[in-house]
């Protein structure tokens, strides 16, 4: 049985976890409606995101909101990292389980993986084993705690992703530390589920825990847009929070592999965040990009995901609300809501059957 880092953590971690908790809950529930709302009745037109973005740049409040957005970003890693750090000896043994992911130990990762601290974790999460268990820690909290075993990623595979009876592989891009994988298992019992990734400590996190679930799961390490995996070998593509962490090259590049791997009939499902419509909201949308050390959600926000699917041969390619509080894959409009929220949405697209 893996430790649970969060069930270890000293009095004073655990003060400094729900510190951080408490502050985002503020910051998005009641630092952006004042926010906006001082945006909206400034007299500036918020009807463009140019508009938006000066109208926001202009209220007294901005300046806190987006102090308080890369502060407590900041202090979440800080409280995963001193934590992790004083229990790696305990960690570290965890990840020695029987078998290992499939990693190349010749894979070059890219400058645009490398050369940015993504979500401002310092490092990020490839460079050592310890990385991932901050990553994974950071992640319970980074949601306001709705995430707690991960339920963002259970209600996608749950309401987002198609009925495959007969599914004979799943495969997931960017599966990270397995929190988007281990849901697969349980949609598609009887197919292989693979889990693609390009950092190493992620993919031996994600396996060991795997194995402490009882899950027999395949993890490799390779690109999304280049996973080595046969021809039309798979039922199902799919991927969460991965694509807007790409530069538009290797977005289009990626979705061509998804629709190369995908047998005729198959699906691919990208649970991504996808702008709203409204200026207002979307301006802070861009902007918590940059705050978060995310420089490529402009990418994603600018490619015709349509044409991309269409020159990789894939049809029907839409986005789709999707709320992460209970609902999941939305069949209308998203509803109101007064709080900052990232604005998820699933990229859905098909490749054709083969004619005669």
């Amino acid at each position: 049985m893996m430790l649970d880092v969060e069930e270890h953590l000293s009095l004073d971690e655990r003060s400094a976890v729900d510190f951080v908790g408490g502050l985002r809950a503020r910051w998005a529930h009641e630092f952006y409606p004042r926010l906006a709302a001082d945006a909206r009745g400034g007299g500036d037109d918020v009807t463009t995101l140019a508009g938006a973005t000066s109208a926001l740049r202009r209220s007294p409040l901005y300046s806190w909101f987006a102090h308080l957005e890369r502060q407590q970003q900041k202090m979440l890693w800080r409280a995963a990292g001193d934590a992790v750090l004083r229990l790696r000896k305990e960690l570290s043994s965890g990840l020695d389980v029987p078998g290992s992911p499939e990693l190349d130990p010749r894979l070059s990762l890219p400058d645009w993986y490398t050369d940015v601290d993504i979500h401002l974790q310092p490092g990020s999460f490839f460079a050592a084993d310890a990385s991932a268990f901050i990553y994974e820690l950071g992640a319970r909290v980074v949601m306001l705690r709705d995430n707690d075993g991960y339920k963002f990623h259970r209600l996608f595979a749950e309401t987002a992703l198609p009925d495959l009876p007969g599914a004979a592989r799943v495969v997931d891009i960017g599966c990270g530390f397995g929190k988007s994988t281990r849901p697969l298992a349980a949609k598609y019992p009887d197919a292989e589920i693979v889990g693609i990734d390009l950092s190493a400590p992620n993919l031996r996190l994600a396996h060991a825990q795997a194995v402490s679930a009882g899950l027999s799961l395949r993890y490799r390490q390779a690109f999304g847009s280049a996973t080595g995996l046969e021809y039309g070998s798979a039922d199902l593509v799919t991927g969460t929070m991965v694509l807007h962490e790409m530069p538009d090259a290797e977005i289009a590049a990626t979705l061509a592999e998804a629709a190369r791997l995908l047998r005729p009939g198959g699906s691919v499902r990208f649970l991504e965040f996808w702008p709203t419509g409204d200026p207002v909201r979307d301006a802070t949308v861009y902007e918590h990009a940059e705050r978060n050390n995310e420089p490529y959600f402009r990418d994603l926000f600018g490619i015709d995901t349509a044409r991309v699917c269409a020159e990789a041969g894939l049809t029907g390619a839409r986005w789709t609300p999707f709320d992460e509080r209970e609902h999941g894959l939305l069949s209308g409009d998203r509803p109101e809501r007064r709080e900052w929220f990232f604005p998820w949405a699933v990229l859905c697209a098909e490749k054709p059957e083969t004619t005669v």
